[in-house]
Parts: C-alpha cells; sequence; structure tokens
C-alpha cells in the first residue's frame, strides 16, 4: 500500500457565532483539508488548523508547506511506516506541526481502514469508554458569559472552559459572574491564552479567583515564559495547565525538569499529529503530568483524531474538542458522536469519520492535486 495522490483543499467553515480568545476574534474557521489515495485505492483524510499565534504557521503558509514540500515528498511512501514518515516530514521542514498533523492523521485514517480497526487500536488500543464534553465560552461581557453558561447548565453541560486574557479586574469579574450563576457543582476551567503576560499579573487575578473553586488555569503567561509558569505554580494553589508552552518533546522535557504545571494540554496541530502526541503523553504520564487533549476549533476530521488519542491514554483525563459544535456547516460525521453531556466514540475503522464530499467542494476557497506519475 503506497500513496499515489494527494489532494489538498483550502476551506472556510462558517461558525455558529464569532470565536473568541485574547489574541483575536475568527468570524470563521479557516482549515486545510487532506486527502490521500493509495495505488489499491483507499482513502485517507486530514486536516491542518494552523494558528500563528501558537506555532508561526499561517493558513497560506501551510496550503504552500504541503503543496510544494511535504505532498511532493509522501508519494509512493507507505503510510503504515510512522516513524519514517516523520523522521522525512522533520528532515525536510523545520517546524510546520500542523501542515505535518494533516499528512499523518490521513496516514492513520488510511491504516485503520486498511487493517479494519479504529485508530485507537494503533496507539494502545481503547481506555476510555466516554468523556465528559466541556462548552467553551468565547470572551464577552460578563453577563452575557454567565447568560450562556446557565443556556448550557440547561441543556445538560456539566463543565465549562472559559476564555479570558484581556485585563485582569475585567476577567475576574467574568469568571465570578459564570461561578454565581451556575452554582458551585459545575467545572469552571480558565484558559487565559497567554492573555495576562506574565506571573505578577497572574498572582493579582489568581488571589481573586482561588474562593471559587477553579479546577485549573491554562497558559496565564507567555508561551516561551516557563520560569513564570514556575513561580505561578509555587505561589499559587489553584492547579496551573501548559498549552502554547507545550508543542515539541524539547518543551516537554524542559516543563518536566523545572516542574512548571500540573497539566499539560496536547493538541495534534501544535506537535504533528497523532503520532508525536502519543509519544508526549507517554513522556507525561512518565513524569506524573495529567494530560488534555484540546484543539484549534476543528472539523470532524482533526477532532476525531484528538480523540483516538484521548480514548487510548489512562493520563489522558479531559478533552476539548468541540470544533463541530461549534461549526454551521462540517464535512463530517462527527456531532452524531456527541452525546451531552458526554463524547463516546465509535469503533468504526480509521478515524470512523464520513466526509461528504460535496459539502467539502462547497466550502473550498482553493484546491491543488499532486500526483505520482509512476
Amino acid at each position: 500500500m503506497n500513496i499515489k495522490r494527494i489532494e489538498i483543499l483550502a476551506v472556510h467553515f462558517p461558525l455558529v457565532k464569532p470565536f473568541i480568545v485574547s489574541y483575536g476574534t475568527y468570524p470563521k474557521m479557516p482549515s486545510i483539508i487532506v486527502k490521500l489515495t493509495t495505488d489499491d485505492g483507499l482513502v485517507g483524510w486530514g486536516e491542518s488548523v494552523p494558528d500563528e499565534h501558537v506555532t508561526g504557521e499561517t493558513f497560506e503558509s501551510t496550503f504552500h508547506v504541503l503543496k510544494h514540500s511535504l505532498a511532493p515528498a509522501m508519494l509512493n511512501e507507505n503510510p503504515c511506516h510512522f516513524e519514517a514518515i516523520h523522521e522525512k516530514m522533520d528532515r525536510i521542514v523545520k517546524g510546520s506541526p500542523s501542515a505535518k498533523a494533516a499528512i499523518d492523521i490521513a496516514c492513520f485514517d488510511l491504516v485503520g481502514k486498511k487493517l479494519g480497526v479504529p485508530v485507537y487500536q494503533l496507539i494502545g488500543g481503547r481506555f476510555h469508554k466516554k468523556f465528559p464534553i466541556t462548552h467553551v465560552l468565547s470572551i464577552d461581557e460578563p453577563d452575557k458569559m454567565a447568560d450562556e453558561a446557565q443556556e448550557k447548565v440547561q441543556e445538560g453541560y456539566r463543565s465549562f472552559k472559559m476564555k479570558v486574557g484581556t485585563e485582569v479586574e475585567r476577567d475576574v469579574e467574568r469568571i465570578k459572574a459564570v461561578r454565581q450563576r451556575v452554582g458551585e457543582h459545575i467545572a469552571i476551567r480558565v484558559d487565559v491564552n497567554q492573555g495576562w503576560v506574565n506571573s505578577s499579573n497572574t498572582l493579582k487575578a489568581l488571589r481573586y479567583l482561588e474562593s471559587l473553586g477553579i479546577d485549573w488555569v491554562e497558559q496565564p503567561v507567555l508561551a516561551d515564559d516557563i520560569d513564570g509558569m514556575m513561580e505561578v505554580k509555587s505561589k499559587s494553589r489553584i492547579p496551573l495547565m501548559i498549552d502554547e508552552g507545550l508543542c515539541s518533546f524539547r518543551d516537554m522535557r524542559e516543563i518536566i525538569a523545572k516542574k512548571a504545571a500540573d497539566k499539560v494540554n496536547i493538541k495534534l496541530m501544535k506537535c504533528g499529529g497523532i503520532y508525536p502526541a502519543a509519544k508526549l503523553a507517554t513522556m507525561a504520564e512518565m513524569a506524573g503530568i495529567e494530560c488534555q487533549i484540546g484543539s484549534m476549533v476543528e472539523s470532524s476530521i482533526a477532532s476525531a483524531a484528538g480523540f483516538h488519542v484521548a480514548f487510548s491514554k489512562k493520563i489522558i483525563k479531559s478533552v476539548e474538542l468541540t470544533g463541530p459544535l461549534k461549526f454551521k456547516t462540517d464535512i463530517g460525521d462527527l456531532k452524531e458522536s456527541y452525546k451531552i453531556p458526554y463524547i463516546e466514540l465509535s469503533d468504526k475503522p480509521g478515524l470512523g469519520v464520513q466526509v461528504d464530499e460535496d459539502v467539502l467542494s462547497s466550502l473550498t476557497i482553493a484546491s491543488c492535486i499532486v500526483e505520482s506519475k509512476l
């Protein structure tokens, strides 16, 4: 089984409402879909959702890296050879993890389909039966965030991730408003997306939050400020999670060595796909650090890939993969697996996602094909 044809499709997914975090507002979500076809006619789907604020990749640069560098190099490769494929991609292009993730995910989809097993069977087998779904609250006025949280509690949600990171005082108002509205038995996680910048601002905020029963605070300081994370962790009782500060194995080694976090957020788009994500989870487990699998607001394809990693690893305790719930239109059917307040993964081969190519075509703004002549 060798790769003979690669289609690269640049897509804009319409959102139900704009997604707002500390560093930007997204009225729609740009994504790059990859379709690998083998010499025996099997098709594997992958996805890249780059974020220049996290990995330095733009939508345009990722499309061109795939078109001119990675896709041509994958022609005639056996998708089963995960280690060799990653070694080759790393040799050709430094960084560009979300571009590599698209290739990686499509290869796992292909191999799962070839063997007739779900992807999680390729990386350890199924460990978890289901995960709670966490609803993500975009940055808004305190009362509006509280209104949305109350509405979602009535729908069955039992945990929230609150996006904050504008100014400390206003963010504290947002968090207090949601806690007061939903009560003390609903889980609240706070994601700052680097918005509090440094340990001084962060510690000021945490003093106000320590009585609110916050599960954890995620990436309050700048991504490369591991020492700042260490200081916050040493001076606060609220657990601390690293997100943007963890992309590579080297990052994980530093986090472990400096004991800079209680938890880490592993994202396939930050590390390069399913294969390296599973490795990061193993590194974290060896150090006794709990993991979450998160996302960049991805379609059914990449969201399913993240779930397969999460369901296969004991050390992964939470997931935040809600893209299919935030899209007006998706190209896959993963949304059917969301049974609020839980997500339950199917045992279909590969990623287990059926892609509607007519919908994909309607959302595509640019495309190209790289094909073997052999």
